[in-house]
């Protein structure tokens, strides 16, 4: 399970840098009408589309994963629970 998390968190990482790649390569790129720079234009939207929907997916699949477990051992993830809002509740109260 944590090697989803990981997975996850760098997808996330890779795509918000493509994301501000993205932003810099528009804004460099507004008042050129190039054939190329449209092309560039282009290559990088399809690649947000793609890497939006891969981390919707695996979004998804973490959100199923979870609800199923917790269908399956509700008395496990109901103690879970409360251990650790008692544990956060004591480091809160430390302060």
């Amino acid at each position: 399970m944590k090697k989803g998390i990981e997975d996850t968190m760098d997808t996330t990482a890779d795509i918000a840098q493509l994301a501000e790649d993205a932003k810099t390569l528009l804004a460099a790129t507004a008042q050129i009408a190039e054939q190329k720079v449209v092309d560039a234009r282009k290559r990088v939207t399809a690649a947000i589309e793609q890497s939006w929907d891969y981390v919707s997916d695996k979004t998804l699949a973490g959100a199923r994963a979870t609800d199923e477990t917790i269908r399956d051992h509700p008395y496990h993830s109901v103690g879970a629970a409360l251990g650790l809002g008692a544990l956060i509740g004591f480091l809160i109260a430390r302060r």
